[in-house]
């Protein structure tokens, strides 16, 4: 008997992710995928996330009954006992036979015919104890070290230990446990019709949290309806949708670091009689933001910190590649794979950028800064690099920034903007907002 489309697929994506340094998200939404069923869909992405999510924790469960270190495992039969653990341990409409059965011959799919014995034992002796995998029960928010938050939640230590000091501990399980949930789809309608249509295709919305553009998906999927097949509709967090607002209003607007788009789109829809250049470092992305963006949009393929171009912008958005660590709900594979120390390199690649960007700003223009990521070496440090090294530039306040979107009618009514601010910086905080965490500094070119 074959193994199930779903399952063959999640094997695939998370042996890619973990081989290749693929993002699941991308690899999700890609062609193969679109070819399963929806029921499969549905399955293939539980099953992915799910590992991807609680790796540590299904990791400690295998090691605890298996005879090997899980470091001398080949990575296809690593992949396929995870998945079949993750299957015993969270999925009860799932029976245990065919969650073993199917990591089994997942194994010999993959060639690894002789490691199928060892396969079916261990997921045996789990499946025999599944109280083994469910440290996942724990209530995190009444965890009182990092070292508790880090093994209920299935984050690095390390991780937990820079949130508690940065944020407290309870905001650090906050995040921590936020991370762990399926996040909410936000979209951003582009007319006025496209809301009305969605419900009619059976899709429950409700009021955005932060502005009052946006809608929150409560049920059905978006990405089958014909607002979105005809580009009415993006999906977009909402904290990346707060990004584009607080760009606001130019004639000349640079966006500086494009892909995968949605800003740039964002930024093109309010700004409809601009010129909007996008400039994105590699070709097959900057091909994506072309697919994306309306036609006031031109993009090219290119470095920043090299543009050959001295033009001016009174617009200029720094949306930096980043760690992306506000962005963990979405996107779990990120906290197995940064290290400690690839936050100084960042941090230097950004603060290159940040000052190339800053070139490109007209006297008396505005220049965002934003990053989805939670870590200072990415953020406020970055700001205090350049603000040294520049003295044309000057901090902006976001709270008055925040506050004039207020006044247009642009936040939500139940949004406290000071829920926001930290000093002079906008900063969104998963499980304190509901949205991925952004950082965003705003600039202005002295005259």
């Amino acid at each position: 008997m074959p193994v199930s489309p779903a399952r063959a697929v999640a094997f695939d994506i998370l042996l890619r992710v973990e081989e290749q340094d693929a993002y699941a998200s991308e690899l999700l939404h890609s062609e193969r995928c679109s070819d399963l069923s929806p029921l499969d869909q549905s399955l293939a992405t539980e099953l992915v996330m799910g590992v991807l999510r609680w790796r540590s924790t299904i990791d400690d469960a295998i090691a605890a009954v298996s005879a090997q270190n899980l470091a001398r495992l080949d990575p296809e039969v690593l992949t396929a006992l995870r998945l079949g653990a993750y299957q015993l341990g969270w999925l009860d409409r799932v029976p245990a036979r065919a969650a073993i059965y199917e990591s089994v011959e997942l194994v010999k799919r993959a060639r690894k015919r002789s490691a199928a014995p060892f396969a079916n034992a261990i997921l045996r002796k789990l499946a025999d104890r599944p109280d083994r995998i469910h440290g996942h029960e724990q209530t995190l928010l009444t965890s009182a070290d990092p070292q508790s938050i880090a093994k209920g939640s299935a984050h690095p230590l390390w991780l937990v230990e820079r949130w508690a000091e940065q944020f407290g501990i309870e905001v650090a399980a906050r995040i921590s446990a936020f991370d762990q949930e399926q996040p909410v789809t936000s979209i951003r309608p582009r007319d006025s019709a496209a809301e009305f249509e969605l419900r009619a295709e059976s899709i429950e919305l409700a009021p955005g949290a932060l502005l009052t553009s946006a809608r929150r998906v409560q049920a059905g999927d978006v990405t089958k309806t014909k607002p979105y097949t005809d580009r009415r509709i993006a999906i977009q967090d909402e904290a990346s949708q707060l990004v584009g607002a607080l760009v606001g209003k130019g004639s000349r607007i640079l966006d500086c670091c494009a892909a995968p788009g949605g800003k740039t789109w964002s930024i093109a829809d309010r700004n409809p009689d601009a010129t909007v250049l996008a400039v994105e470092l590699h070709a097959r992305r900057a091909e994506l933001v072309r697919k994306r963006v309306a036609a006031n949009v031109q993009v090219i393929t290119g470095d920043i910190r090299e543009l050959p171009t001295g033009d001016l912008f009174d617009r200029v958005l720094v949306d930096v590649p980043c760690s992306g660590t506000g962005t963990i709900a979405r996107n779990p594979e990120i906290k197995w794979r940064l290290r400690p120390e690839d936050l100084a390199d960042l941090r230097a690649r950004q603060t290159q950028i940040l000052q190339a960007a800053a070139r490109h700003l007209a006297p008396g223009g505005k220049l965002v800064y934003s990053t989805c990521s939670l870590e200072r070496e990415e953020d406020e440090s970055v700001l205090e690099d350049v603000l040294n090294l520049d003295s044309s530039l000057r901090l902006l306040d976001a709270k008055s920034e925040l506050e004039q979107l207020q006044s247009a009618g642009e936040l939500a009514a139940d949004f406290s903007p000071e829920s926001a601010i930290q000093g002079s910086y906008l900063r969104t905080i998963p499980g304190v907002h509901p949205t991925d965490g952004f950082f965003v500094a705003m600039l202005r070119k002295k005259v």
